[in-house]
């Protein structure tokens, strides 16, 4: 199953690569919003999105609007992975299209938990098969 982090932090692209590809993921990785935009667009099958919120040239929240608004991304499941703790950014970001939401620092046992509730992995932590997304 396909993923993409879009996260400006090298470090942050690096632990969540590997905590994925340990679980089974192809990874792909991304800077900012615009650049995850276009790796959707090049990429075909992407299930999921890890999305930071804080980043240059497109944030996180400006990403998720623009995902929501793409009919060809219905299927796409968006997780915030952001030092954002604040109440109200976690209700703006749900509430414009996230799926889940998860505060750093993080750890993979709360990676898998997350991606259990989005139904992309089984309990035994294998990643579930998905059907094609259509474009």
């Amino acid at each position: 199953m396909r993923v993409l982090i879009v996260d400006d932090s090298r470090a942050v692209q690096s632990i969540l690569t590997r905590i994925l590809v340990g679980l089974g993921f192809e990874v792909h990785v991304a800077s900012h919003g615009r650049e995850g935009l276009e790796r959707l667009a090049e990429i075909d099958r992407i299930a999921l999105a890890l999305v930071d919120w804080t980043m240059p040239e497109m944030n996180g929240l400006e990403f998720v609007r623009a995902v929501r608004t793409r009919h060809e991304y219905d299927g796409l499941r968006l997780m915030m992975v952001t030092a954002e703790t604040d109440m109200d950014r976690v209700v703006d970001a749900l509430e414009q299209g996230a799926d889940e939401y998860l505060m750093k620092p993080f750890t993979k046992d709360m990676i898998v938990q997350k991606l259990e509730l989005l139904g992309m992995m089984s309990a035994s932590t294998d990643p579930l098969p998905q059907p094609p997304l259509t474009r």
